[in-house]
Protein backbone atom coordinates (compact mmCIF):
# COMPACT_ATOMS: atom_id res chain seq x y z
CA UNK A 1 0.00 0.00 0.00
CA UNK A 2 1.30 3.47 -0.79
CA UNK A 3 0.11 7.06 -0.68
CA UNK A 4 -0.45 8.83 -4.02
CA UNK A 5 -0.47 12.55 -4.73
CA UNK A 6 -0.92 13.51 -1.07
CA UNK A 7 -4.60 12.56 -0.85
CA UNK A 8 -4.99 9.28 -2.76
CA UNK A 9 -4.14 5.98 -1.11
CA UNK A 10 -3.15 3.19 -3.47
CA UNK A 11 -3.96 -0.36 -2.36
CA UNK A 12 -2.09 -2.76 -4.60
CA UNK A 13 -3.40 -5.89 -2.91
CA UNK A 14 -6.32 -7.06 -0.80
CA UNK A 15 -3.87 -7.86 1.99
CA UNK A 16 -2.75 -4.22 1.96
CA UNK A 17 -6.32 -3.06 2.47
CA UNK A 18 -6.94 -5.53 5.29
CA UNK A 19 -3.75 -4.44 7.05
CA UNK A 20 -4.46 -0.73 6.65
CA UNK A 21 -7.98 -1.01 8.04
CA UNK A 22 -6.98 -3.27 10.92
CA UNK A 23 -8.76 -6.36 9.61
CA UNK A 24 -7.58 -9.96 9.99
CA UNK A 25 -5.53 -11.31 7.09
CA UNK A 26 -7.73 -12.50 4.22
CA UNK A 27 -8.29 -16.27 3.92
CA UNK A 28 -7.34 -15.96 0.23
CA UNK A 29 -4.90 -13.31 -1.09
CA UNK A 30 -7.02 -12.60 -4.20
CA UNK A 31 -10.56 -12.49 -2.79
CA UNK A 32 -12.16 -11.37 0.44
CA UNK A 33 -15.64 -10.87 1.82
CA UNK A 34 -15.87 -8.34 4.65
CA UNK A 35 -18.90 -8.43 6.92
CA UNK A 36 -20.63 -5.38 8.38
CA UNK A 37 -19.20 -6.17 11.80
CA UNK A 38 -15.96 -4.65 10.49
CA UNK A 39 -17.53 -1.56 9.01
CA UNK A 40 -15.85 0.83 11.47
CA UNK A 41 -12.47 -0.47 10.39
CA UNK A 42 -13.31 -0.69 6.72
CA UNK A 43 -13.83 3.00 6.16
CA UNK A 44 -11.51 5.56 4.67
CA UNK A 45 -10.44 8.76 6.39
CA UNK A 46 -13.11 11.25 5.37
CA UNK A 47 -10.43 13.63 4.07
CA UNK A 48 -8.83 11.15 1.68
CA UNK A 49 -9.76 9.15 -1.36
CA UNK A 50 -8.25 5.88 -2.43
CA UNK A 51 -7.49 3.75 -5.47
CA UNK A 52 -7.94 -0.02 -5.43
CA UNK A 53 -6.15 -2.51 -7.65
CA UNK A 54 -9.14 -4.82 -7.41
CA UNK A 55 -12.91 -4.94 -7.88
CA UNK A 56 -15.19 -3.84 -5.05
CA UNK A 57 -18.84 -4.87 -4.73
CA UNK A 58 -20.54 -3.47 -1.65
CA UNK A 59 -24.00 -3.96 -0.21
CA UNK A 60 -25.16 -1.08 1.94
CA UNK A 61 -28.13 -1.80 4.16
CA UNK A 62 -29.06 1.87 4.63
CA UNK A 63 -28.72 4.52 1.96
CA UNK A 64 -28.22 7.63 4.07
CA UNK A 65 -28.99 10.73 2.06
CA UNK A 66 -31.42 9.91 -0.72
CA UNK A 67 -30.15 12.78 -2.89
CA UNK A 68 -26.57 11.53 -2.86
CA UNK A 69 -27.65 8.04 -3.81
CA UNK A 70 -30.05 9.18 -6.47
CA UNK A 71 -32.98 7.71 -4.58
CA UNK A 72 -36.55 8.84 -5.18
CA UNK A 73 -40.07 7.79 -4.26
CA UNK A 74 -40.01 5.33 -7.17
CA UNK A 75 -37.10 3.34 -5.66
CA UNK A 76 -37.06 0.49 -3.15
CA UNK A 77 -35.57 1.22 0.26
CA UNK A 78 -34.10 -2.11 1.33
CA UNK A 79 -30.48 -1.20 0.73
CA UNK A 80 -28.28 -0.74 -2.29
CA UNK A 81 -25.50 -2.37 -4.25
CA UNK A 82 -22.48 -0.39 -5.47
CA UNK A 83 -19.66 -1.44 -7.79
CA UNK A 84 -16.13 -0.14 -8.39
CA UNK A 85 -13.48 -1.43 -10.77
CA UNK A 86 -9.67 -1.37 -10.43
CA UNK A 87 -7.91 2.00 -10.70
CA UNK A 88 -11.02 4.08 -10.07
CA UNK A 89 -10.52 6.92 -7.59
CA UNK A 90 -13.04 6.41 -4.83
CA UNK A 91 -13.63 8.13 -1.55
CA UNK A 92 -14.12 11.62 -0.17
CA UNK A 93 -13.65 13.53 -3.42
CA UNK A 94 -15.53 10.97 -5.45
CA UNK A 95 -19.04 9.61 -5.11
CA UNK A 96 -17.93 5.99 -4.72
CA UNK A 97 -16.61 6.19 -1.16
CA UNK A 98 -18.15 5.38 2.20
CA UNK A 99 -17.91 7.22 5.48
CA UNK A 100 -17.75 5.33 8.76
CA UNK A 101 -21.45 5.96 9.35
CA UNK A 102 -22.44 4.77 5.91
CA UNK A 103 -20.35 1.61 5.56
CA UNK A 104 -22.37 -1.42 6.58
CA UNK A 105 -23.67 -4.66 5.13
CA UNK A 106 -20.86 -6.51 3.40
CA UNK A 107 -18.16 -5.88 0.83
CA UNK A 108 -16.65 -8.30 -1.68
CA UNK A 109 -13.13 -7.57 -2.93
CA UNK A 110 -11.88 -9.46 -6.00
CA UNK A 111 -8.42 -9.10 -7.50
CA UNK A 112 -8.41 -9.41 -11.33
CA UNK A 113 -5.88 -12.25 -11.06
CA UNK A 114 -8.51 -14.38 -9.32
CA UNK A 115 -10.52 -14.33 -12.55
CA UNK A 116 -7.68 -15.26 -14.90
CA UNK A 117 -8.24 -18.28 -17.18
CA UNK A 118 -12.00 -17.98 -16.72
CA UNK A 119 -14.40 -16.41 -19.29
CA UNK A 120 -15.57 -13.95 -16.65
CA UNK A 121 -12.15 -12.22 -16.77
CA UNK A 122 -13.18 -10.81 -20.15
CA UNK A 123 -16.92 -10.67 -19.56
CA UNK A 124 -16.61 -8.54 -16.42
CA UNK A 125 -15.54 -5.59 -18.57
CA UNK A 126 -18.93 -5.75 -20.31
CA UNK A 127 -20.90 -5.06 -17.12
CA UNK A 128 -21.66 -1.34 -17.29
CA UNK A 129 -22.49 -1.04 -13.59
CA UNK A 130 -18.79 -1.07 -12.68
CA UNK A 131 -18.62 2.39 -14.26
CA UNK A 132 -21.76 3.78 -12.62
CA UNK A 133 -21.59 6.62 -10.11
CA UNK A 134 -22.94 6.29 -6.59
CA UNK A 135 -26.09 8.25 -7.55
CA UNK A 136 -26.77 5.38 -9.96
CA UNK A 137 -26.82 2.84 -7.15
CA UNK A 138 -28.89 -0.31 -7.56
CA UNK A 139 -31.81 0.05 -5.13
CA UNK A 140 -32.95 -3.40 -4.01
CA UNK A 141 -36.38 -4.71 -3.10
CA UNK A 142 -36.73 -7.02 -0.10
CA UNK A 143 -36.63 -10.17 -2.24
CA UNK A 144 -33.73 -8.83 -4.32
CA UNK A 145 -31.81 -8.02 -1.15
CA UNK A 146 -32.28 -11.57 0.13
CA UNK A 147 -31.05 -12.96 -3.19
CA UNK A 148 -27.89 -10.82 -3.11
CA UNK A 149 -27.17 -11.52 0.55
CA UNK A 150 -27.74 -15.22 -0.10
CA UNK A 151 -25.02 -15.20 -2.76
CA UNK A 152 -22.68 -13.32 -0.43
CA UNK A 153 -23.31 -15.99 2.23
CA UNK A 154 -22.50 -18.77 -0.25
CA UNK A 155 -19.23 -17.09 -1.21
CA UNK A 156 -18.35 -16.52 2.43
CA UNK A 157 -19.06 -20.14 3.32
CA UNK A 158 -16.96 -21.40 0.44
CA UNK A 159 -14.03 -19.15 1.35
CA UNK A 160 -14.17 -19.98 5.06
CA UNK A 161 -14.94 -23.69 5.12
CA UNK A 162 -12.99 -25.36 2.34
CA UNK A 163 -10.14 -24.82 -0.10
CA UNK A 164 -9.87 -27.71 -2.53
CA UNK A 165 -9.68 -28.51 -6.24
CA UNK A 166 -13.25 -27.30 -6.73
CA UNK A 167 -13.36 -24.20 -4.53
CA UNK A 168 -12.04 -21.78 -7.16
CA UNK A 169 -14.54 -22.97 -9.78
CA UNK A 170 -17.38 -22.77 -7.25
CA UNK A 171 -16.56 -19.21 -6.18
CA UNK A 172 -16.20 -18.09 -9.80
CA UNK A 173 -19.66 -19.52 -10.51
CA UNK A 174 -21.07 -17.68 -7.50
CA UNK A 175 -19.49 -14.39 -8.63
CA UNK A 176 -21.00 -14.85 -12.09
CA UNK A 177 -24.36 -15.50 -10.44
CA UNK A 178 -24.01 -12.28 -8.44
CA UNK A 179 -23.25 -10.26 -11.57
CA UNK A 180 -26.11 -11.83 -13.53
CA UNK A 181 -28.59 -10.99 -10.79
CA UNK A 182 -27.20 -7.45 -10.54
CA UNK A 183 -27.66 -7.07 -14.29
CA UNK A 184 -31.21 -8.39 -14.02
CA UNK A 185 -32.10 -6.11 -11.12
CA UNK A 186 -30.69 -3.06 -12.91
CA UNK A 187 -32.92 -3.87 -15.87
CA UNK A 188 -35.83 -3.94 -13.43
CA UNK A 189 -34.73 -0.57 -12.02
CA UNK A 190 -34.79 0.98 -15.51
CA UNK A 191 -38.40 -0.23 -15.82
CA UNK A 192 -39.55 1.02 -12.41
CA UNK A 193 -37.88 4.36 -13.14
CA UNK A 194 -39.50 4.61 -16.55
CA UNK A 195 -41.27 7.91 -15.87
CA UNK A 196 -37.97 9.50 -14.82
CA UNK A 197 -36.17 7.85 -17.75
CA UNK A 198 -38.74 9.20 -20.20
CA UNK A 199 -38.09 12.72 -18.89
CA UNK A 200 -34.38 12.18 -19.42
CA UNK A 201 -35.05 10.88 -22.91
CA UNK A 202 -36.97 14.07 -23.71
CA UNK A 203 -34.03 16.15 -22.47
CA UNK A 204 -31.72 14.19 -24.76
CA UNK A 205 -34.07 14.69 -27.70
CA UNK A 206 -34.21 18.44 -27.08
CA UNK A 207 -30.45 18.68 -26.64
CA UNK A 208 -29.66 16.91 -29.92
CA UNK A 209 -32.40 18.74 -31.81
CA UNK A 210 -30.90 22.05 -30.69
CA UNK A 211 -27.38 20.82 -31.39
CA UNK A 212 -28.15 20.01 -35.01
CA UNK A 213 -30.62 22.84 -35.65
CA UNK A 214 -28.18 25.48 -34.44
CA UNK A 215 -25.29 24.04 -36.49
CA UNK A 216 -23.28 23.46 -33.32
CA UNK A 217 -21.43 20.70 -35.13
CA UNK A 218 -19.67 23.28 -37.32
CA UNK A 219 -17.87 24.64 -34.25
CA UNK A 220 -17.76 21.71 -31.81
CA UNK A 221 -17.76 18.64 -34.00
CA UNK A 222 -19.95 15.59 -33.50
CA UNK A 223 -21.85 15.31 -30.20
CA UNK A 224 -20.16 12.77 -27.91
CA UNK A 225 -21.61 10.25 -25.49
CA UNK A 226 -19.65 11.96 -22.70
CA UNK A 227 -21.25 15.37 -23.40
CA UNK A 228 -24.67 13.80 -23.72
CA UNK A 229 -24.26 12.03 -20.37
CA UNK A 230 -23.03 15.19 -18.67
CA UNK A 231 -26.08 17.06 -19.94
CA UNK A 232 -28.38 14.76 -17.91
CA UNK A 233 -25.93 14.18 -15.02
CA UNK A 234 -25.36 10.49 -15.71
CA UNK A 235 -22.29 8.41 -16.39
CA UNK A 236 -21.86 7.29 -20.02
CA UNK A 237 -22.27 3.64 -19.01
CA UNK A 238 -25.52 4.21 -17.13
CA UNK A 239 -26.88 6.37 -19.94
CA UNK A 240 -26.12 3.70 -22.54
CA UNK A 241 -27.69 0.93 -20.45
CA UNK A 242 -30.76 3.06 -19.72
CA UNK A 243 -31.24 3.85 -23.42
CA UNK A 244 -30.72 0.22 -24.38
CA UNK A 245 -33.49 -0.71 -21.95
CA UNK A 246 -35.83 2.05 -23.18
CA UNK A 247 -35.30 2.07 -26.94
CA UNK A 248 -32.97 -0.84 -27.71
CA UNK A 249 -29.99 1.37 -28.66
CA UNK A 250 -26.96 2.45 -26.68
CA UNK A 251 -25.94 6.12 -26.42
CA UNK A 252 -23.63 6.07 -29.44
CA UNK A 253 -26.27 4.40 -31.61
CA UNK A 254 -28.84 6.90 -30.34
CA UNK A 255 -26.62 9.82 -31.41
CA UNK A 256 -26.04 8.22 -34.82
CA UNK A 257 -29.77 7.67 -35.34
CA UNK A 258 -30.56 11.31 -34.53
CA UNK A 259 -27.72 12.40 -36.77
CA UNK A 260 -29.04 10.36 -39.70
CA UNK A 261 -32.52 11.81 -39.17
CA UNK A 262 -31.10 15.32 -39.43
CA UNK A 263 -28.99 14.34 -42.44
CA UNK A 264 -32.06 12.99 -44.27
CA UNK A 265 -33.95 16.18 -43.53
CA UNK A 266 -31.11 18.37 -44.81
CA UNK A 267 -30.49 16.28 -47.93
CA UNK A 268 -34.18 16.33 -48.85
CA UNK A 269 -34.93 20.00 -48.16
CA UNK A 270 -31.75 21.87 -49.16
CA UNK A 271 -29.33 22.00 -52.06
CA UNK A 272 -26.24 21.69 -49.84
CA UNK A 273 -23.59 19.35 -51.18
CA UNK A 274 -22.85 16.12 -49.31
CA UNK A 275 -19.63 17.63 -47.99
CA UNK A 276 -21.46 20.71 -46.73
CA UNK A 277 -24.04 18.54 -44.98
CA UNK A 278 -21.26 16.48 -43.40
CA UNK A 279 -19.40 19.52 -42.07
CA UNK A 280 -22.61 21.12 -40.80
CA UNK A 281 -23.34 18.00 -38.76
CA UNK A 282 -19.85 17.97 -37.26
CA UNK A 283 -17.87 15.51 -39.38
CA UNK A 284 -14.26 16.37 -40.15
CA UNK A 285 -14.30 14.24 -43.29
CA UNK A 286 -17.27 13.84 -45.61
CA UNK A 287 -16.19 10.25 -46.36
CA UNK A 288 -16.88 9.32 -42.73
CA UNK A 289 -20.36 10.80 -43.01
CA UNK A 290 -21.08 8.95 -46.26
CA UNK A 291 -19.89 5.66 -44.77
CA UNK A 292 -22.09 6.04 -41.68
CA UNK A 293 -25.09 7.15 -43.74
CA UNK A 294 -24.83 4.12 -46.02
CA UNK A 295 -24.41 1.73 -43.08
CA UNK A 296 -27.66 3.06 -41.60
CA UNK A 297 -29.77 3.43 -44.75
CA UNK A 298 -28.17 1.11 -47.34
CA UNK A 299 -27.95 4.18 -49.59
CA UNK A 300 -25.25 6.75 -50.15
CA UNK A 301 -26.28 10.37 -49.41
CA UNK A 302 -26.53 11.08 -53.15
CA UNK A 303 -28.57 7.94 -53.77
CA UNK A 304 -30.91 8.94 -50.95
CA UNK A 305 -31.34 12.42 -52.41
CA UNK A 306 -32.10 11.02 -55.87
CA UNK A 307 -34.55 8.42 -54.54
CA UNK A 308 -36.30 11.04 -52.43
CA UNK A 309 -36.67 13.42 -55.34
Amino acid sequence: MKKEEANHYKFSSISDAHKYFGLPKPKHPLISLIRGSHHDAYSIDGHHSHVLAFYKIAFKSKLDGSLRYGQGHYDFDEGGLLFASPNQIIGHNNQKGFTTEEMCGCTLLIHPDFLLNYPIAKKIKQYGFFSYAVNETLHLSESEKETILGIFRMIEEELNSRIDDFSHDVVIAQIELLFNYANRFYKRQFITRQAVSNNLLQKLEDYLNDYFSQDTGLHQGLPSVQHLAEHVNLTPSYLSDMLRSLIGSNAQQYIHNKLIEKAKETLSTTSLTVSEVAYQLGFEHSQSFSKLFKSKTNLSPLEFRRSFN
